[in-house]
């Protein structure tokens, strides 16, 4: 559904702790600003009040979005509601969209304008596994009160599991969409002049946190290299879990074996996703999976733990394998099918290009504007 007039403009507001040039952004950030981007692209009133850092503009556009920055990553929840009243009080919005991917604001207790809250997931329990006691106990007790201040709100939600999760915790089925992301299928494609590596090679794409589970990778990878020595493991993403990680592999004597490979830019990671054997992702628990769809689109397969959100993100059987979070030695023997020869990857390439042609962002973004556009409707019936 695209609008083609300025009857059918929606003025669409956006709350989020930050945007995709902020130094700490990360994959909320790339969905939000890919969707709602394409939403002014066709002609929507498009404007968002986010958390800033130092040295950053008050005011930018980004993407067609008009930007303005309050506060930082720690004040911003102290500022955004005085900022966004003020944003409304010059301009009035339709809807206000609050992206809730670090503790929810409560927008619908303190705004009168619909509000839709956008969900890529849900920390819970997993948050004692990243954070120190007392940050978890704040992100755990601030999504405990969702129920609540929630309960009347339309969501948007990024897979099925994210959607169960809220249901579980006493949201209306009723009220919650799940709308994929997507991928941008003009960058991730096979490349038959990209060949696979000539050594075995298992590729982790990602941030490099502690309940990522990326050790349980590398002792899965000890198991293997007895039966594949030249196997190699190549570790692309920065964060705090890189000193841990860095004494793991020595203690398990793979320094010649695993290699950290910091921060990639897009046209290397691109590279490195199609010359790779399989992709892992060995994460608890996520909204999505995004990595899993980009792999599959270069034609690569991906092991991923059985868990919520990834188990969406990835075809089991045909765009890789889905494996028991925590288990090396099912890690071990997924990923053996996978680097048993050099053309095992090449037979699933085409299951994998399949599975992520179901995701595009034009997509996505067609998806929001009808589910919003509905939200309104049915605020107008209600309210006849």
């Amino acid at each position: 559904m695209t609008s083609t007039g300025a009857d059918d403009r929606l003025r669409i507001l956006l709350v989020n702790w930050q945007d995709r040039e902020n130094p700490q952004a990360g994959g909320a950030e790339i969905h939000l600003h890919e969707i709602f981007g394409r939403l002014a692209g066709r002609g929507h009133e498009v404007r968002a009040v986010v958390g800033g850092w130092p040295g950053a503009p008050a005011r930018t556009t980004l993407d067609g979005i008009g930007i303005t920055r309050v506060g930082g990553r720690f004040s911003f929840p102290f500022g955004v509601r005085k900022a966004v009243r003020q944003e409304l009080a010059t301009q009035p919005a339709d809807v206000v969209i609050e992206d809730i991917n670090k503790v929810p604001l409560y927008a619908p207790r303190w705004l009168e304008v619909p509000v839709v809250a956008l969900v890529p997931h849900l920390f819970g329990g997993t948050a004692f596994s990243e954070a120190s006691w007392p940050v978890a106990s704040v992100v755990w007790a601030a999504e405990r009160r969702i129920p609540a201040v929630y309960a009347q709100t339309p969501f948007q939600v990024i897979s099925e599991s994210t959607a169960d999760d809220l249901e579980t915790r006493g949201i209306d089925r009723a009220r919650i969409r799940v709308i994929h992301p997507g991928i941008d299928h003009s960058v991730f494609a096979p490349s038959p002049e990209t060949p696979r590596e000539n050594d075995p090679t298992v590729l982790y794409v990602g941030r490099l946190k502690r309940y990522k589970g990326i050790d349980h990778v590398l002792r899965a990878i000890r198991m293997l290299r007895e039966t594949i020595p030249e196997l190699r493991f190549d570790i692309a993403g920065r964060g705090d879990d890189l000193r841990r990680l860095e004494r793991l592999v020595s203690e398990l004597g793979l320094s010649d074996t695993v290699r950290f490979l910091g921060f990639v830019p897009e046209d290397e990671k691109v590279d490195r996703l199609r010359r790779a054997w399989v992709a892992v992702y060995p994460s608890p628990k996520e909204g999505w999976g995004i990595v899993n769809v980009e792999a599959a689109a270069c034609g690569t397969p991906v092991v991923a733990s059985d868990s919520p959100g990834l188990r969406e993100s990835v075809a089991a059987g045909a765009s890789g394998f889905l494996v028991e979070h925590g288990d090396p030695q099912a890690w071990a023997d997924a990923l053996r099918s996978l680097l048993r020869d050099s053309g095992a990857a090449d037979r699933m390439s085409a299951g994998c290009v399949e599975h992520a042609a179901r995701f595009s962002w034009d997509r996505a973004a067609d998806e929001t504007e009808a589910h919003l556009e509905t939200v309104l409707a049915d605020r107008v019936r209600q309210h006849e």
